[in-house]
């Protein structure tokens, strides 16, 4: 049975061949087509392409064991990748603005046989699949790069349909202009797509603390696995690909022994690691004196 972490590999390597194989389909579309929505959509295929091929290398270095460059490890370079993906969003957006923009003032007749967009829709049912797995996968294994990869799929099986139904309208209304102002769509929602994409890996990049549910899961575990000390406090947490950190301050009676006092450190880092996957605790141990009377107390 493969790791998680090669699992992870595996599947940004498959995500690579599924994403060339969509984007053969929607180009072949487009040049059956001349629909310059069929177009946009064909082009944002290029970038799952891109973000697929950079969310497997980035699943291979953050794979690495930390080192004595990297002694935390090489976990954050998942979310270079999805900062990267959401940079490369934005750039074929602009890309499809440019192309759509003078459609909309000389929109010409759209010829949309049914073998065309028959392969598009073909194409966006491979796509709705995968990024299934792609969001699955991901948050199985706490992968930013996977789950970023899915959520710009999906995003994209959405603004398929929307296209495929606007130029369906299109060609049977003999509304051309609904061809370039769909395309225009597109892009927007693009934009909007890589915003989050681009903000939320900056959070990980910026070491944004866990969520709340996260937060009171690992003060719940301290709160009833430190019998013998009196209170935590201090908390910070932080998230590095599928990695969190979780650091406190521990406070003891001041005559407890180094060797209690360690077997409750331990016993504290077992229970957080079974609270959160793939914690890494660091927990700093100090007299009753230094205590602060807020943060976690000891149930």
């Amino acid at each position: 049975m493969l790791s998680p972490t090669a699992t992870a590999i595996r599947t940004a390597l498959q995500s690579v061949l599924v994403a060339l194989l969509v984007l053969g389909l929607k180009y072949l579309a487009y040049g059956l087509t001349g629909s310059v929505a069929l177009y946009s959509d064909a082009l944002e295929s290029i970038i799952n392409v891109a973000a697929a091929g950079g969310a497997y290398l980035a699943l291979r270095v953050s794979a690495r064991p930390a080192d004595a460059g990297h002694p935390y490890g090489h976990s954050k370079a998942e979310y270079f990748s999805a900062v990267a993906e959401g940079v490369l969003i934005v750039l074929a957006a602009l890309s499809i603005l440019w192309t759509a923009y003078p459609l909309l003032f000389h929109p010409r007749e759209v010829d949309a046989p049914l073998l065309g967009l028959g392969i598009s829709a073909g194409a966006s049912i491979i796509n709705f699949v995968w990024a299934g797995v792609l969001l699955r996968t991901g948050r199985a294994r706490r992968s930013p790069a996977l789950i970023a990869d899915g959520r710009h799929v999906m995003s994209d099986v959405v603004t398929s349909a929307g296209v495929l139904g606007g130029v369906l309208i299109a060609k049977y209304s003999g509304l051309s202009i609904l061809d370039p102002l769909l395309a225009s769509l597109v892009a927007l929602n693009i934009l909007w797509s890589g915003y989050g994409l681009v903000r939320d890996s900056v959070g990980g990049l910026m070491d944004a603390a866990v969520d709340p549910d996260t937060e009171k899961l690992i003060r719940q575990a301290i709160s009833t696995e430190a019998e013998g000390a009196l209170e935590a406090h201090d908390l910070r947490t932080r998230h590095a690909g599928a990695v969190t950190f979780v650091e406190f301050h521990l406070v003891v009676p001041g005559d407890m022994t180094v060797e209690v006092a360690h077997a409750i450190c331990d016993r504290l880092e077992d229970a957080l690691r079974l609270a959160v996957e793939g914690a890494n605790v660091t927990i700093h141990v100090e007299p009753q004196e230094k205590a602060k009377h807020h943060g976690v107390l000891v149930l």
